[in-house]
């Protein structure tokens, strides 16, 4: 075994020659760029390349991060509340349940649709809550709407179901 690996490395160096390289002999082709000291005196003039006054020509001079300034215009904790993902709701008052719907009918946004007392939102049926302006004399059953107290009693009354 001693003897293939022997006769295996004789015959990489016989190929490769005396220009076989290893990595501890690489080198680089040119020297590396050595970074302009600025602000030290010497032949630069008066200013030293640092311009004239200000943060950036004094010694030690960092710039403020724009990030902080952005973090500290934000508002925080003192009753801002983002509502970005609210949905909407739209709202349909009694009055228009009594002249389009008749007794017996299902009211849902579905219908409130069918029947132009709301709008598409983004292509997308809305919420729908029920307030309680007018009065109700028919008998309805609504569902997936939200509503309010002063509907739900006048509903019960009239005979309808929420549900």
């Amino acid at each position: 075994m001693l003897i293939i690996a022997a006769n295996q490395a004789a015959l990489t160096l016989a190929l490769l020659g005396n220009n076989g390289m290893q990595l501890h002999q690489l080198k680089p082709t040119h020297k590396t760029k050595t970074r302009k000291r600025v602000g030290r005196g010497g032949k630069r003039g008066t200013y030293s390349g640092k311009g004239m006054k200000g943060q950036t020509s004094r010694a030690g001079a960092r710039v403020r991060p724009a990030l902080r300034d952005l973090i500290k215009t934000i508002p925080k904790l003192r009753g801002v509340k983002f509502k970005a993902n609210a949905k909407p709701i739209q709202i349909v008052n009694l009055l228009m349940l009594e002249e389009k719907f008749e007794s017996d009918d299902i009211v849902s946004p579905e219908q409130l649709l069918k029947k132009r007392l709301i709008r598409r939102i983004k292509g997308k049926v809305p919420r729908v809550k029920l307030l309680g302006i007018g009065e109700l004399t028919k008998k309805l059953t609504v569902r997936g709407c939200k509503v309010s107290k002063s509907v739900k009693e006048k509903v019960e009354k009239a005979g309808g179901q929420i549900q």
